[in-house]
């Protein structure tokens, strides 16, 4: 029986990751022909093009997405087989984390975490992941994201799950908005045009359904991917923006022409949390980044408020 060459498999794991020969290429320190010479016997190994051409660009056949997250797990099982017992030296580990994080962690923590960062991981490198139309389990099984901080949701009962804190949602408008001439009331509240904050494009969420409740409903009238182009439309006009707290705190102690009021309905509080594929639960520099979020998100100190 002839054994299969596993440098295949590390050049499939970097096509499937790069999406194209000239990443993938660079990965592998080959050059672009060595890489595309190399594609061409991975598709007489497996008996599929692997990528066809799109337009400029390469595309993934359904055999080649199928293969993605057992060629990513059989390398990384190969990796851990065969790294060093040693103690790994952060200080000189190269190391970029995919990271998909809510923009209230990135605009309380981010930068604590950079400081930290430069001081016990120096080489290391954050990308920040857009949040996109896949489920965010997925993209932690197949190794896209690395860290998923966000609002508690559900996910795959593998996936490991811990819990960084919770906030609750308070309105926010320019400073001399209208609605602060008098007593904040229900009435009030949605008599002004609101801004909706969804990366998804939803314009319906938690306090919809509160004033449904109520038998009450709000006009939102510009929905936004990032709260903080929310936060900059609302300088001049008169609109109302609900924010996580600490979001919200984090832009008026930026200097920013807002003022932040209760809302006037109770509403559940929102708790953020840290998620992880079990394959990086015992690694040394995931485990840092981790261990330092956690304790960013739990030191008193480092929570803006109002």
């Amino acid at each position: 029986m002839k054994h299969p060459d596993l440098n295949l498999l590390l050049a499939l794991d970097a096509l499937l990751e790069e999406g194209s020969v000239a990443g993938a290429a660079r990965r592998m320190h080959l050059s672009p022909p060595a890489m595309s010479r190399t594609l061409g016997r991975i598709r007489e190994t497996l008996g599929d093009p692997i990528f066809v051409q799109a337009g400029r660009k390469l595309v993934p056949t359904p055999r080649a997405v199928a293969l993605r997250e057992q060629v990513r797990a059989a390398v990384e099982q190969a990796s851990a087989v065969l790294a060093p017992t040693a103690e790994v030296d952060l200080k000189t580990l190269e190391r970029c984390f995919n990271v998909r994080a809510t923009d209230e962690f990135l605009s309380v923590h981010m930068g604590r975490l950079l400081d930290a960062m430069a001081t016990d991981m120096p080489l290391a490198m954050l990308r920040l992941s857009p949040e996109e139309d896949d489920l965010d389990d997925e993209a932690l099984r197949s190794g896209r994201i690395d860290l998923f901080v966000s609002a508690s949701r559900k996910l795959g009962p593998e996936i490991r799950v811990q819990p960084l804190f919770t906030t609750t949602f308070v309105g926010v408008a320019r400073e001399k908005h209208p609605i602060f001439d008098a007593y904040i009331t229900l009435e009030q509240f949605v008599r002004w045009e609101h801004i909706g904050v969804s990366r998804r494009g939803k314009s319906h969420g938690p306090i919809d359904a509160a004033l449904e409740k109520q038998g009450l409903k709000r006009r939102v009238s510009l929905v936004v991917s990032s709260p903080y182009v929310a936060l900059f439309a609302l300088q001049d006009a008169n609109l109302i923006l609900p924010l996580p707290r600490h979001l919200a705190s984090s832009a008026l102690a930026a200097g920013l022409r807002i003022r932040l009021f209760d809302l006037p309905m109770a509403l559940e509080t929102a708790p953020l949390i840290q998620a992880w594929h079990p394959r990086l639960q015992n690694d040394p520099a995931h485990q840092w980044l981790r261990r330092t979020i956690y304790d960013l998100c739990n030191a008193e100190a480092s929570l803006p408020v109002t």
